[in-house]
């Protein structure tokens, strides 16, 4: 009976934590998000977005990222990162003042407590 306990314990546990394909699909989903509100500049809404300080460091970013035209094309690959379960690296295929790069950008979403972040 304890063995029972035990293995629907760990059955629970285990339930309980994020597969590999919610992890990727948060990524994805944050990125999208992200690049779709770029264009605003809106800081309110990026900088909950964004893993890091905030503030000013969000409005440099933004500021940057849309003075070059950075413009996300498509996603081309998700991974969660194999160094830290709660980060996962994005390929993205972006565009720089409306001219598609040819190299993807390689982006890293990190888990908080507050939901998935872009660092940039």
């Amino acid at each position: 009976m304890r063995g029972l306990s035990l293995a629907l314990l760990l059955g629970a546990l285990v339930g309980c934590a994020p597969s590999t394909a919610s992890k990727t699909e948060a990524a994805r989903e944050t990125v999208r998000r992200f690049f779709t509100e770029l264009p605003s500049g809106d800081c309110a809404v990026l900088g909950p977005m964004l893993a890091g300080e905030g503030g000013s460091s969000c409005q440099e970013e933004v500021a940057d990222l849309i003075s070059h035209g950075v413009s996300l094309v498509e996603v081309l690959d998700v991974k969660v990162d194999g160094r830290d379960a709660n980060a996962v690296m994005v390929r993205a295929r972006v565009a720089r003042d409306g001219r598609v790069r040819e190299q993807p950008m390689l982006l890293r979403v990190e888990r908080h407590p507050e939901g998935w972040k872009l660092r940039l």
